[in-house]
């Protein structure tokens, strides 16, 4: 479950980064970008917590 929280997470910074540069350059209407970082936001926020979990070992407290 942590390798796929953390593929989905990248491809959700990718999904925020990208189309920007897009923009930039002239080949993405801003209504198709601000889409795609919406999406990308919306995975990196829900994914990246779950990826960056340390498993906690047991019998320790604390």
């Amino acid at each position: 479950m942590r390798i796929f929280a953390l593929i989905v997470a990248l491809a959700g910074l990718i999904l925020t980064i990208v189309p920007a540069l897009f923009v930039f350059l002239g080949d993405l209407s801003w209504e198709v970008h601000a889409r795609w970082m919406f999406i990308g936001m919306i995975l990196w926020f829900v994914f990246a917590p779950i990826a960056m979990k340390k498993k906690q070992k047991k019998g320790r407290i604390g």
